[in-house]
């Protein structure tokens, strides 16, 4: 295709020798074109990927592939979970979907090894071994070996008149049949050989485009095809010219001032920094704190008597930023791959700049150990001084050579400390709603969470904060009104002036003191008369008070954040593990880090109870004493043993689903129980009857063994009609819908 800045070609036939070979003036309008794909695409861009951009022509103006002469009907199809043959990065396919096709390039790829804990943590045998391994040591007899591996399609590559709708997109990420929850394809691949596993990136893309692609590669349609450029259609001919143009698009990404790369990756230095300058969701703060994980992993604990033995931790990047709170959005589609090249960057840089080849001063020795799997495994080795020093960067696959040659490492025994895992839903817990929206006021509620309660804090819903920015500006003191269901409040409690901070987005109230009997998941109610300074807030009572664990609880409240924030260790005056019992370790866990149904109960795997707790393996005697604390937590019916399934990626299912092998979980089922008062009697400081209240449409959990009537069934998908949902109008199982209503006097 011709230079979009110019009218020297892109592609010339010296470039076919290899980046030495061509003449500057012929890289740089190859090198300009390059530069604004690798700014213009979401995803870094792979050395095959931009090889497609320059070959087959990609447009820049937003229609990608669109208009390029590739034919859709020769796409291989994949399948999720499904076998299929090796896809490289930059292969184009068709995501199978049971209706609409679904066209993308790959454009990442990396392994899915099932045995990589959620938390990061890599058994040493699985970094760094070949395709098929089947444990320390085993290599696999299998003349044709099989990996599991991860795969991210741009499912934008070409333009919007070939994607779906994002409603679309959602559903099929809903459903995960053809694609999984984050828009990617988990697939085992076949290997014809086990040299054929161990082929590089641009070596099996050349063998590709050879073999499957091999009717785009020499489409007549192209610019400039590949036969031209080489001047023979002989095989070998081709495959040289092939191999000398992918090594001149890498050297030209290597060579650019303006772009950074990781492996065959490349990205812009500017969305680097502008990710090194962000403080949300997997900014610099979040890819700082991952760099110093890495480099403490392998601190050992402190030991009263004796040596300390070498400790030797391998940390999974991908699994890693999974976990890190607000990151689960952010790493959907494309945005995972952008996600994994930053932060390999980030501690690349990091071990160049703080180490002497890897050593750092606290004795760890850090190095980048297997760039394939889970987006990279970093291994920590202390005291690292005693190894032989290297690049480290090469990944080296010591974690599966040890296997071969030494016994593997026996279990740490001194005591690890509890950790505190981030909330997996903590974007996506307790939003707030709004109510109202008139030329009087507006009304919004959501609930208390317990950072709000630690750090006397409150968000503002968006609409109300560009609102009253838009009146007072920026900054102001506002007065916020608390009417606690007509509870007597203490002094500076009921009425108080608070710091309302609107520069960012989302604003929010700050300096505020509130009520002590307030608890995380408590509902609110906040209302702000237009043009004003003051905000009040309100709390509704329940028509009957109820008891939960030890709480007795007179107000409307998010089960689901009462759950997760009012476990053992969290209160108004701090959130921590450290410190709690064994008993309270579990339940803190399973509450914390449990499935989460909509009425509060959490659901969690009891085969990663250990490392949730601890964040990794802890002492064989911790682990002996989880267990027990869990049979007593189920002989007192505190916890329920409940039965889920695993599916191919290892996520968890409740309830289990067909074709899926069961595993066993833990359940806390928060018990509701009535408050029984003195006959004639009302809570002190009560309100009595509750005034005239409207309640919105809901989902009720039904008692086992119960069906919702038609009539419930015909209602909510009339309610989603209404709602405009687009991921499915029927009911969850389990669950009944409760019609709009009101209740009150």
């Amino acid at each position: 295709m011709p230079d979009p800045y110019g009218d020297q070609p892109l592609l010339t036939p010296a470039m076919t020798k290899g980046y030495a070979a061509a003449p500057d003036r012929e890289r740089h309008p190859l090198r300009r074109y390059l530069e604004a794909v690798v700014a213009a695409r979401q995803a870094p861009v792979h050395t095959n990927v931009a090889f497609n951009a320059v070959y087959f022509g990609y447009d820049l103006g937003g229609d990608g592939y669109g208009g390029s002469p590739l034919r859709l009907d020769d796409f291989p199809v994949i399948t999720l979970g499904e076998c299929t043959p090796a896809l490289p990065v930059g292969a184009m396919v068709c995501v199978a979907t049971g209706s609409d096709p679904l066209y993308a390039e790959i454009v990442h790829r990396e392994g899915a090894h099932p045995e990589v804990g959620d938390l990061g943590d890599v058994p040493a045998w699985v970094s760094g071994a070949p395709a098929g391994a089947e444990g320390p040591g085993r290599p696999g007899s299998g003349a044709a070996p099989c990996r599991r591996e991860l795969l991210v399609p741009d499912l934008h590559a070409f333009g919007p008149a070939l994607s779906l709708s994002p409603a679309q997109l959602h559903r099929l990420r809903t459903r995960r049949r053809w694609i999984n929850e984050d828009g990617h394809v988990v697939v085992d691949v076949r290997y014809p050989s086990p040299e054929a596993a161990r082929r590089d990136d641009l070596t099996v893309y050349v063998d590709h485009l050879l073999t499957t692609a091999r009717e785009q590669l020499l489409s007549p349609f192209v610019a400039v095809s590949l036969a031209e450029l080489v001047g023979s259609t002989h095989d070998d001919d081709l495959r040289a010219g092939l191999r000398g143009l992918l090594d001149m698009v890498r050297g030209v990404l290597n060579s650019s001032s303006t772009l950074r790369t990781w492996g065959h990756y490349a990205l812009t230095r500017a969305s680097l920094a502008e990710c090194w300058g962000d403080t949300g969701p997997l900014g610099g703060d979040d890819l700082r704190a991952l760099a110093a994980t890495v480099e403490h992993s392998a601190t050992p604990a402190r030991r009263r008597y004796g040596l300390t033995a070498p400790v030797t931790a391998y940390t999974a990047v991908g699994p890693r930023l999974r976990r890190l709170p607000g990151a689960t959005e952010l790493l959907r589609g494309v945005g995972y791959a952008a996600a994994v090249c930053r932060a390999n960057v980030t501690l690349a840089d990091v071990v160049r700049g703080d180490s002497d080849q890897g050593l750092f001063e606290n004795g760890s020795r850090i190095t980048l150990d297997d760039a394939f799997e889970s987006g990279g495994v970093w291994r920590s080795h202390h005291p690292g001084g005693a190894e032989a020093p290297g690049d480290p960067l090469d990944p080296a696959g010591r974690g599966w050579a040890s296997t071969l040659s030494a016994p593997p490492e026996p279990k740490p025994e001194a005591d690890v400390d509890p950790v505190d895992l981030p909330l997996a839903d903590d974007a996506s817990l307790g939003l707030g709603e709004l109510l109202r929206d008139d030329p009087k006021e507006i009304v919004w509620q959501s609930p208390l969470r317990l950072a709000h309660l630690i750090g006397g804090r409150f968000p503002l819903h968006p609409h109300a904060a560009r609102e009253i920015r838009g009146s007072h500006g920026p900054r102001l003191t506002l007065r916020l009104e608390i009417d606690h269901g007509g509870r007597t409040l203490g002094e500076h409690e009921g009425a108080q002036d608070v710091t309302a901070e609107l520069g960012d987005e989302p604003g929010r109230l700050t300096g505020i003191t509130w009520p002590r009997d307030f608890l995380p998941g408590l509902i609110l109610e906040l209302r702000w008369l237009r043009g004003g300074t003051v905000i009040r807030v309100a709390t509704t009572p329940l028509k009957e008070p109820v008891q939960v664990g030890d709480r007795v609880i007179g107000h409307c409240y998010d089960p689901r954040v009462l759950t997760r924030e009012d476990a053992p260790g969290s209160d108004r005056h701090g959130d921590s593990a450290v410190g709690l019992g064994p008993r309270q370790l579990v339940m803190r866990t399973v509450r914390r880090c449990g499935l989460l149904t909509l009425d509060g109960h959490a659901l969690l795997d009891r085969s990663v109870l250990p490392s949730a707790v601890y964040g990794g393996r802890p002492a064989r005697s911790q682990a002996a004493a989880l267990e027990s604390a869990v049979a007593e937590l189920l002989a007192e019916r505190l916890l329920e043993p409940a039965l889920g399934s695993r599916d191919a990626w290892g996520q968890p299912h409740y309830p289990a689903r067909d074709g899926q092998p069961t595993i066993p979980l833990l359940g806390y089922r928060p018990v509701r129980r009535r408050v029984i008062r003195p006959w004639g009697g009302t809570e002190p400081g009560g309100v009595g009857l509750l005034a005239l209240q409207f309640v919105a449409g809901h989902l009720r959990r039904l008692r086992p063994g119960c069906l919702p009537s038609e009539t419930q069934r015909a209602a909510f998908r009339e309610h989603c009609r209404r709602l405009g949902k687009a991921d499915g109008w029927e009911l969850p199982h389990g669950y009944t819908f409760v019609t709009e209503h009101k209740r009150g006097r």
